[in-house]
């Protein structure tokens, strides 16, 4: 794939900005800034900025508790991201849907889930509206390793493939869900098995790689998008931090961790761009310094809002009516 030196520095600087963000988030969190919980995708970055990039504008994702990352990669504004997490009237969802549901749909992000599994038959029904209206958009499903043992994706998956919906299945297989070891509930070796029992292609792809994982979905979705149906991307990974905030990771050791933050996907990123002489020392401190400064400026952004009032509890209720439909 022919990426030119600029493109590739915007994947980087993607990348980095979701990794000082979730930081952030992480600091916040630890100093009380911000309450309630958090689930971060630090080791995780190069799935999202990846994936999105096989996408167009008009696209659409939905995405997990763990997805942050997925809202940046597709054009989320991280003030506004982090507004929400703080629960402001300047977030996303006007500060009521949190850390967990937050979407936007003027970028396409159709919003995060806080139910494992909960976005998977959400991606399946907006794919199976976009056949129906004769649209030529597709979209990308974010789900970890756990939802894959989850009913609904057993359902969602078989549904899509006898329809052929235009829907991009991205597993991303950071070897845990929650603290279960990935091998310990699964009855196949890779995940992407799985896509042969519902007649779909199953891609395996480096997750720590984003122009491999730009690649892969990039042919996923040129699939979907002639009408040929969807696919399970499995991308293998690794969650360099907790499950959430109160994690302690007891049930994997330091010699493991410290030899996946030797594979993290930025400082595998980084050290590529070198070797092509894409970057140097100078720009790279340079894209440090600015994200840095604007995440500073999200917080500030967000711990300068305002609360929502009480009267946005009663706004942006959707209720179904038997009558209103007769």
């Amino acid at each position: 794939m022919n990426v030119g030196n600029q493109e590739l520095i915007g994947y980087l600087r993607q990348m980095i900005v979701i990794r000082h963000f979730e930081e952030k988030v992480d600091w916040l969190f630890a100093r009380g800034k911000i309450m309630g919980t958090s689930h971060l995708c630090v080791g995780q970055e190069a799935i999202a900025v990846g994936a999105c990039a096989a996408l167009r504008t008009e696209d659409y994702i939905t995405s997990n508790h763990r997805g942050h990352g997925h809202f940046i990669a597709k054009g989320g504004d991280p003030k506004k991201i982090m507004a929400e997490i703080f629960g402001k009237a300047t977030g996303y969802c006007k500060g009521k849907g949190g850390t967990q549901h937050m979407c936007c749909t003027e970028v396409g992000h159709l919003g995060s889930n806080g139910i494992t599994g909960g976005q998977i038959p959400i991606a399946t029904g907006i794919a199976f509206a976009i056949k129906y209206n004769r649209e030529s958009k597709v979209v990308i499903c974010f789900l970890g390793d756990g939802a894959t043992n989850q009913g609904i994706f057993h359902e969602a998956l078989n549904m899509a493939a006898l329809w052929k919906l235009p829907v991009v299945y991205v597993c991303e297989n950071n070897r845990y869900a929650m603290s279960t070891p990935v091998q310990e509930g699964l009855s196949v070796e890779h995940i992407a098995e799985r896509a042969a029992g519902y007649g779909m292609p199953g891609l395996i792809v480096d997750g720590n790689d984003p122009l491999a994982i730009k690649e892969t979905v990039v042919r996923a979705v040129e699939l979907a998008r002639e009408g040929k149906g969807p696919s399970l991307v499995e991308a293998k990974t690794y969650r360099l931090l907790g499950h959430s905030k109160s994690d302690p990771r007891q049930y994997r050791t330091k010699e493991e961790e410290k030899a996946a933050w030797k594979n993290e996907p930025i400082r595998r990123f980084v050290d590529f761009l070198k070797k092509q002489k894409a970057i140097g020392d100078d720009e790279l401190k340079k894209i440090e310094a600015d994200v840095q400064a604007e995440i500073e400026a999200a917080v500030e952004y967000a711990e300068n809002s305002p609360l929502p009032g009480l009267e946005v509890a009663f706004e942006d209720i959707f209720v179904y009516s038997n009558e209103a439909a007769q």
